[in-house]
């Protein structure tokens, strides 16, 4: 038992097996990795249908930066349901909708000339980017990367390349779109060291493909996740993001940021583009923006407003998602949490470090701010992946009380609520360290 995790039973206990047989049976395959049943929980804490407490360090996918239920966010949801639940901000007026829409242009980098359009979750966010691509460029071809992920909808699929399971028998979605290698600097696609490549991996996009196959004015957008999630949160050279915002600019091909996952202050700047000195054409985001209430946003210049009618939705900044963002900000700001998500960055960082010190296994150590990871690999020297050891190092960890989530094809990414203390970070650390030592054995 420790200061904040406590394990009764080993997970899933008999109330949890229960509930998971049962959604087997009622419920579409999805994506679960860990037999976690959720009952409640509070800041970085998880409490299970059988009594366990576990300390979170996947924050619903990044989804609660400002950890769960906060009272802030609790309050002005409740607020606002007692008032109005919905009224189609997308036929009428309500002022929800423009205090947040007007937060967003203030919060991204640029000019504040610009407009948001509201929706629920973060592929759509990409489509809306999408169409004001198309839309505004006359151009139909895009550029996406190798183990970049922008939604599972047709036409976020489309520039989604991290696991080919995501398009089986999905055939074909929208025409057009290219990808090309990402800046992984642990395993180059082109065998280079970064000292001495000058990013090549940017540079081959103007050098080679625009030369052989694709037409650059044929380009409406390159889509980037400047730190990439499900790919492996990697983190690319500075160069590289910059690199690649200038090609954009020599071509008049749109830079669209996708910060679905990155963003809201996780990596110890509002959005992760920051931290490259880039201004991206269009912003996209979800997740975080409304710590749990489904909520998307597509920032963009506000000469790209498309005609009346040419996008819309139902349920897009819903005032319940609206009150929620809005607290989440608030919270953000109050509590200065973007700061502080840098400081205990460096500090997580730190001591995943000096656990790759102690196991071979651990390949590589990646991240920025509370946005972290470790690559696991069967040999330092080959880097072969060690798939089957990181599943058994997330699910011992739950045993002991902390959840983890993968990424890549055998990446642990550690994406604890920015709220946390150095204390909550070291039993997490502690717990993950004692999983590595069952597994290493």
């Amino acid at each position: 038992m420790g200061k904040y995790a406590n394990i009764i039973v080993d997970p899933p206990g008999p109330n949890a097996r229960e509930v998971i047989d049962q959604d087997h049976r009622y419920v579409a395959t999805t994506t679960k990795s860990l037999p976690v049943v959720a009952d409640n929980a509070t800041g970085g804490i998880v409490k299970d249908v059988d009594g366990n407490t576990l300390i979170d360090f996947a924050s619903g996918i990044s989804v609660l930066n400002i950890g769960h239920s906060h009272p802030k966010v609790v309050k002005a949801v409740q607020e606002q349901a007692e008032r109005l639940f919905h009224f189609a901000g997308t036929d009428f007026y309500y002022s929800a909708q423009v205090d947040l829409s007007r937060r967003l242009v203030h919060s991204v980098p640029g000019s504040n000339e610009k407009k948001v359009f509201l929706s629920n979750s973060g592929s759509e966010s990409i489509e809306a980017a999408i169409k004001l691509a198309r839309w505004n460029t006359s151009r139909r071809r895009f550029i996406a990367f190798l183990g970049s992920f922008h939604g599972r909808t047709m036409g976020s699929l489309s520039l989604t390349a991290s696991k080919t399971t995501q398009q089986e028998r999905f055939f074909p979605t929208i025409p057009g779109t290219t990808h090309v290698p990402y800046a992984y600097c642990y395993r180059c696609a082109y065998g280079m060291e970064p000292s001495s490549c000058g990013v090549y991996c940017a540079r081959i996009i103007e050098e080679l493909y625009f030369q052989t196959n694709i037409p650059p004015e044929e380009v409406a957008a390159l889509f980037i996740e400047s730190i990439q999630g499900e790919g492996g949160y990697i983190v690319p050279p500075l160069e590289f993001v910059r690199e690649i915002a200038s090609i954009c600019r020599r071509y008049g091909i749109l830079l669209i940021d996708d910060e679905v996952q990155a963003g809201m202050g996780r990596t110890g700047r509002m959005w992760a583009i920051e931290n490259f000195d880039v201004i991206p054409d269009i912003i996209c985001t979800s997740k975080a923006l409304g710590s749990g209430v489904p909520i998307g946003a597509t920032i963009f210049p506000t000469k790209f407003d498309m005609n009346k009618g040419a996008h819309s939705n139902t349920f897009g900044g819903n005032l319940l998602a609206c009150a929620a963002a809005l607290a989440t900000l608030d919270v953000i700001e109050e509590e200065n949490l973007i700061d502080k998500a840098k400081l205990l960055g460096n500090y997580l960082n730190k001591r995943l470090w000096e656990l790759a010190e102690r196991y071979e296994i651990i390949g590589d150590v990646r991240g920025v701010g509370l946005m972290q990871a470790i690559e696991l690999v069967k040999d330092r020297e080959s880097k072969e992946h060690a798939v089957i050891e990181r599943d058994r190092v997330i699910e011992n960890a739950c045993r002991l009380g902390l959840i983890l989530l993968p990424a890549g094809r055998s990446t642990i990414r550690l994406i604890p609520p920015l709220i946390v203390d150095e204390d909550f970070l070291d039993e997490g650390i502690n717990m993950l360290d004692a999983s590595l030592m069952r597994v290493c054995k």
